[in-house]
């Protein structure tokens, strides 16, 4: 077996907690992927949600730039886990005492929407917008939250899946699957 070629770190105590998502990562390029969207989440920027700030460049006339390429690209054509790198974050979480579940916390579900045009996207569609209070085209997340009052951390985050994007609609089994877990349910 040849040895893994090491990685540029992420910056300052970042690159301990990357480091230890390594495993999950079966290339160079994955693990620099991971480093960089750690980095763009916790860097104090203004637009968090979009991958040009993430990679720190300009939206729009940045979308084209060698780093913010990098990044979509790691995002959403490189194939790895997601659930398997949630569940290390969770288990990292369990491990450190400061953020170990005890019977003082409690977890939160909520869904929220987010408007969006058109219906092509998954899991858009004519629904309930907790944001907006209304109904419209958007897009809806279940999330569960576990909280102390002190400290709070996101467990899961789940799209939920509007009737249209079955088969047979309403009728279909896989939507009522989703439809016990998701908005006014």
């Amino acid at each position: 077996m040849t040895a893994r070629r090491p990685c540029l770190p992420a910056p300052g105590p970042l690159e301990g907690y990357a480091a230890r998502f390594d495993d999950l990562f079966f290339s160079l390029a994955q693990r620099r992927g991971f480093r960089e969207y750690l980095t763009g989440l916790l860097a104090p920027r203004e637009r968090n949600k979009t991958i040009t700030c993430l990679a720190g460049a300009e939206p729009v006339v940045g979308a084209g730039m060698p780093g913010v390429q990098r990044l979509q690209f790691f995002l959403s054509e490189s194939p790895w886990e997601a659930e398997l790198v949630n569940d290390r974050r969770l288990e990292l979480l369990r491990e450190e005492p400061t953020t170990a579940p005890h019977d003082g916390g409690v977890i939160v579900i909520d869904d929220s929407g987010d408007r969006k045009d058109g219906t092509a996207t998954a899991h858009v569609g004519r629904q309930w917008l907790g944001r907006l209070g209304k109904t419209d085209n958007g897009i809806v997340t279940v999330t569960t939250v576990r909280t102390d009052g002190r400290v709070y951390y996101p467990l899961h985050a789940t799209p939920y899946t509007p009737a249209h994007h079955f088969d047979r609609g309403r009728s279909d089994p896989a939507f009522r699957r989703t439809r016990a877990a998701g908005p006014g349910s």
